[in-house]
């Protein structure tokens, strides 16, 4: 997970926003319970989102209360109330996908980052412990990912959608696990693996001028047009657009305005903010 799914604030009730807010300090909150202060650290915008859709699908409004900010004894937050088991997966979530992405940066990191990699990993790895006791399907899933990413990424063989399908099959596993039967595990599922195919293939957008300088894997590294941008924009749109028809599917009575927000807004937000950013400052 890497930060990319998340709200635009600019279209969210102020209500809707406090409710974002207070799943957001309750995973905080979840994370240093369960794995300790440091843990709090890797505190996510994407798994804040998977906190708040399982939220959503079990329907029952977790109430809220204002508390003293874990971080910031100062300042007063918002926590729901209820919901400890799914602040509990998505913290078993964020700790395992930073364990495996610790290990991939190892591979791919040199020199200083390497060593502080390599130091960090120890204690990331006594968390990720925990999560797979608690949660053993999301651990796999995780894991999984990782290895396949790995296989994908070191065949010449591989094309776009085989590099992506690794991150896509973890979320649609995680995700398919919370339906309540068959359609509903489909419609999930589907949701999961084009959500996942745009995180992965976002996150090497970008990369993609790094990766090209450092000589690390991009799945986009071969391509040869000159009209890269618009590549970049219309693959990442596909994805996209086959996410929002899988959620327009999904029935729930709790959070759909915040969740429809991320994922017709706040992913396009993002996805414009990288592709487009300089365009912007260059007055384009």
């Amino acid at each position: 997970m890497f930060g990319y799914v998340t709200i635009f604030k600019d279209e969210l009730l102020v209500r809707e926003f406090n409710q974002y807010k207070a799943v957001y300090c309750g995973l905080c909150k979840s994370l240093g319970k369960e794995y300790g202060v440091l843990s709090r650290a890797i505190l996510s915008y994407d798994c804040t989102f998977y906190a708040l859709f399982l939220l959503a699908l079990k329907g029952d409004c977790p109430g809220y209360e204002k508390k003293m900010c874990r971080c910031n004894p100062l300042k007063k937050c918002t926590y729901i109330k209820e919901g400890k088991e799914t602040l509990s997966k998505a913290s078993a979530l964020s700790v395992s996908s930073v364990y495996f992405k610790i290990i991939d940066n190892i591979e791919d990191s040199k020199g200083i980052k390497r060593l502080i990699f390599r130091l960090v990993k120890p204690i990331v790895k006594r968390w990720s412990k925990k999560a797979k006791e608690k949660y053993p399907y999301i651990y796999k899933a995780v894991e999984d990912m990782s290895l396949a990413q790995s296989r994908a990424e070191s065949n010449p063989d591989c094309h776009l959608d085989m590099w992506a399908e690794p991150t896509a099959n973890m979320l649609k596993t995680i995700l398919s696990a919370e339906g309540r039967n068959d359609s509903e595990k489909l419609v999930l599922g589907n949701l999961g693996y084009h959500l996942g195919r745009w995180i992965y293939l976002m996150d090497a957008v970008d990369d993609y001028e790094d990766d090209l300088k450092n000589g690390n894997f991009n799945p986009f590294k071969n391509y040869k047009g000159d009209d890269i941008k618009d590549y970049f924009n219309q693959v990442l749109n596909q994805s996209l657009a086959e996410t929002y028809n899988s959620w327009n599917l999904v029935d729930v009575s709790l959070y759909g305005g915040i969740i429809d927000n991320i994922l017709l807004k706040g992913l396009g937000e993002k996805q414009k903010a990288v592709l487009f950013s300089e365009e912007k400052r260059n007055g384009k």
